[in-house]
């Protein structure tokens, strides 16, 4: 363990390294624009060097090599806390987060049990601000905001120091993605997460991201990630991503943060048509003819992926679209309607598993038939089940809901929650595996209108409403009809 008298002298030490580090020529003859490029890799190399050197001190004070184990990795984060000095505070952070890459599932799980349990509150300080703030009556604010600063668990300070380090947000994102598959089941780490979280949403607000085009001239390492994280309709290799991005008639965008440069932290593709597509085979075909620009009228938003696991319930995706939005009305102001194509996952697990789904029993055998992959083949069974499940869907999104009340499909709650409209219900919209198995191939569009998007999303938000066309409503109203023809039968 590192005592605070030898963190200070390390302190001394590594105040002499910076400034043997900053006085060179590269730093006389640096550019004043500290935001620029070359500004940029220059600090942060000299951050890196300030952190490596630091470690290296930090390790001769220890007299050993670091132990991989999470009751030593808790005892150097109770030092981190414990400094002052800004340089060796680096160096043990950067030191904490290598360390911490070196313990196993259970070594994290005890790291994150223990920054739960042992490093909330200042208890003492926390009882001194709460007397102090009873004796004042609950009035002024000198005692109010020493409760809200005696309230905050030292943990967060932690998470603060330890994104200090060269790479430490990053760092940090990855440690939270651990603790999201670590916590099911275990509710202890559950104020953890919402600490981290707190902040992570704090460094990734609006006004940090960077909205960039993503096209063909894009770096590769930027594009494998395009590649790799599309979640929504694969991408099965270069050539197919260049269909999506490359032509007049495409577009893909991403946010990306100052912190994690080159890692899009969340991406969606567009397709400019000349009206509202009803399936997604057309847009992605091989060898189908791009769209004049100057005929285009629709902008089709047909996925929208995550990159960051550790970013999850941070959202980024309502900020994006409308940003887009605006993009695209720069650009082509010919552009008069936006919407998407997307897909319904949860719409046959709630088919098969929920209790409230009105159907008969005579439908109920029907829908087994969806369990066979080439039911599609049948036209006449295709007639039948379509007569059945495009009312179910209309159901599915405007009355269903889990017992919290809340729409059950997540895309919904996305698209719905920013203020669009369901537009409509596509039969056979995705014949893909993936859109049969999931969701009987039935997609959906959203309309984002843009003069009702604040409107729709009052109404959503507010009272639960999901705003719907008429045809999708027109849907429903047959629903009701088919269930008293089913009663009366």
């Amino acid at each position: 363990m590192i005592d605070g008298e030898a963190a200070a002298g390390h302190d001394k030490e590594l105040r002499l390294i910076m400034v043997g580090t900053i006085i060179n020529p590269m730093q006389t003859s640096a550019s004043p624009d500290s935001t620029s490029p070359m500004a940029n890799a220059f600090f942060s190399d000299l951050l890196s060097t300030i952190s490596e050197r630091g470690r290296t001190l930090l390790r001769r004070g220890n007299g050993s090599e670091a132990r991989l184990d999470a009751s030593e990795l808790v005892e150097l984060c109770e030092a981190l806390l414990s400094g002052r000095g800004e340089a060796s505070g680096t160096a043990m952070a950067r030191e904490v987060l290598d360390r911490y890459h070196h313990l196993d599932a259970a070594g994290r799980l005890a790291f994150f049990e223990r920054l739960a349990r042992d490093f909330g509150p200042d208890r003492a300080r926390l009882s001194e601000a709460i007397e102090s703030w009873r004796a004042k009556g609950g009035d002024g604010d000198g005692a109010a905001s020493e409760l809200h600063f005696a309230s905050e668990p030292r943990r967060q300070e932690l998470i603060r120091r330890l994104n200090r380090a060269p790479g430490g947000t990053s760092e940090l994102v990855a440690m939270r993605a651990d603790l999201l598959s670590l916590m099911k089941g275990n509710k202890e780490l559950g104020a953890l997460d919402r600490d981290v979280v707190h902040l992570l949403s704090s460094w990734f607000n609006r006004g940090f991201l960077v909205l960039r085009r993503i096209d063909w001239s894009t770096p590769a390492n930027i594009l494998e990630q395009i590649i790799r994280y599309e979640a929504v309709h694969e991408i099965r290799d270069w050539n197919d991503l260049r269909r999506r991005i490359d032509p007049v008639d495409r577009r893909c965008y991403a946010f990306f943060h100052p912190a994690l440069n080159d890692e899009p932290l969340i991406f969606v593709e567009v397709a400019l048509t000349e009206t509202i597509p009803t399936a997604i085979a057309p847009l992605l075909a091989e060898g189908r003819q791009p769209v004049p620009i100057e005929r285009a009228r629709t902008a089709v938003f047909y996925s929208i992926s995550n990159t960051q696991k550790g970013l999850g319930g941070i959202s980024f995706g309502s900020f994006l679209i409308k940003q887009v939005v605006e993009e695209l009305r720069r650009e082509l102001p010919k552009l008069d309607t936006f919407v998407t194509l997307s897909p319904v996952p949860g719409f046959v697990q709630w088919l098969k598993q929920a209790n409230d789904v009105p159907v008969s029993d005579e439908e109920r055998t029907l829908l087994e038939n969806l369990d066979n992959g080439d039911w599609i083949e049948d036209a006449e069974l295709t007639t039948k089940l379509r007569a059945v499940l495009e009312p179910l869907a209309a159901y599915y999104f405007l009355k269903a809901r889990t017992p919290k009340g809340r729409l059950i499909d997540s895309v919904a709650r996305f698209h719905l929650g920013n203020g669009a409209r369901l537009e409509r219900i596509d039969w056979l919209g995705d014949l893909s595996p993936k859109g049969l198995r999931e969701s009987a191939g039935i997609m959906v569009n959203y309309l984002y209108r843009l003069d009702d998007i604040e409107k729709n999303h009052e109404a959503y938000a507010n009272d639960g409403e999901v705003v719907a066309s008429s045809a999708v409503k027109k849907l429903l109203k047959n629903e009701g009809r088919r269930l008293l023809d089913v009663r009366l039968s």
